[in-house]
């Protein structure tokens, strides 16, 4: 059974207390969880011989999850990834939204919701986060309740479901922006081990190509017989530094994947993750229709990791499941337009196990 407890981890600058749940399971392996950004702070479950380490990219002090670069964790809002030029229309009517990402809106702005402090509560085997988002809280439209409802099981699954209800037409795209080293955050044990070993296996045959600041054009195109293509499992690492534009824009792999077959509702496989090294293996499912796999192509500089880890690019990957980037501007992509009396509801299962 899930035992859960909670404790104040801090204060925010504007005086919230900040908590830390901790949800652990029978055999020992916990995850911890904060309500800066309803955020994912540590993932520890067993290696190939049964020894615990934390998977996940963070920080031991509540501070450095506000306005760090990475998202560490967090879920982003109103709009997860990037509307270009920080505009678009709804019912005829422009809204401007701050750019943050060179010409960029990107993860809601500086004050998304990954930068806020979201109310919480814990029962059975779950944690809850709710936040309230005003009309017109950076530049969106609609007062808008967002829920992150997490559980953690004993077969070492992570769940999470996401909703949100709105009371005028908005848009809303949801994700979490975890990052993953299947080797574990031991410090000194991983100094200079990247995630680039890893393999990667991603269920999608297609991918959106982007412009130089990484809006996609708005068509989808093929993997195969490109350096995009993890239809076959292979080393994260093996064709990263490929002469290709996809990967020459973001530095590393930023990019949007389509989930072959996904279908509303219905959670599919969008990627499996396995570390040679550990034998940790990760299966992520998801309701939602895009997956966005970024290598952590800009990792040095953020805030000091637990242990006292110091962070280097590509030392983890981020795998999001959400829809796609600049949707409001691209009728041809699945829709992110929410209305009153519909509810948003989106699920992504994290299944760890080992071989």
């Amino acid at each position: 059974m899930t035992t859960i407890t909670k404790k104040i981890w801090g204060t925010s600058p504007d005086g919230k207390e900040i908590f830390l749940y901790r949800l652990q399971n029978a055999s020992g392996a916990y995850v911890e969880l904060s309500s800066v950004g309803a955020a994912i702070v540590s993932i520890v479950v067993p290696d190939r011989d049964g020894k615990l380490d934390d998977v996940v990219l963070g920080y031991p002090e509540a501070l450095s999850y506000f306005a760090d670069g990475p998202c560490s964790g967090k879920i982003p809002g109103r709009y997860a990834n990037r509307i270009a030029n920080g505009k678009f229309t709804l019912d005829g009517k422009e809204y401007s939204l701050p750019v943050n990402n060179g010409p960029n809106h990107l993860h809601g702005g500086p004050d998304g919701f990954q930068n806020q402090v979201w109310d919480s509560r814990s029962g059975g085997d779950a944690v809850e986060f709710l936040y309230f988002s005003e009309d017109g809280e950076a530049g969106y439209p609609g007062n808008l309740k967002a829920v992150a409802h997490y559980s953690f099981g004993e077969d070492n699954s992570l769940k999470l479901v996401m909703t949100a209800e709105t009371d005028a037409p908005t848009v809303v795209n949801l994700t979490n922006h975890v990052y993953f080293n299947l080797d574990g955050f031991a410090p000194g044990e991983n100094e200079g081990r990247r995630v680039l070993d890893h393999i990667l296996e991603l269920n999608a045959s297609e991918f959106l190509p982007t412009g130089e600041t990484l809006i996609p054009t708005g068509e989808a195109a093929p993997v195969a017989g490109t350096p995009m293509d993890f239809t076959t499992p292979k080393p994260i690492g093996k064709d990263i530094k490929a002469g290709f534009p996809a990967l020459n824009y973001g530095k590393g792999y930023d990019n949007c994947y389509l989930i072959d077959g996904a279908v509303p509702g219905q959670l599919s496989t969008a990627a499996e993750l396995y570390s040679p090294a550990s034998g940790r293996t990760l299966e992520v499912l998801t309701t939602q229709p895009a997956v966005q796999i970024y290598t952590g192509n800009w990792l040095s500089g953020c805030p000091r990791g637990k242990g006292g880890a110091v962070y280097h690019d590509y030392d983890a990957v981020a795998i999001e499941c959400q829809h796609c980037p600049d949707s409001p501007n691209k009728p041809e992509f699945p829709s992110t337009v929410l209305r009153p009396g519909e509810v948003f509801e989106e699920a992504i299962i994290w299944a760890f196990g080992k071989r």
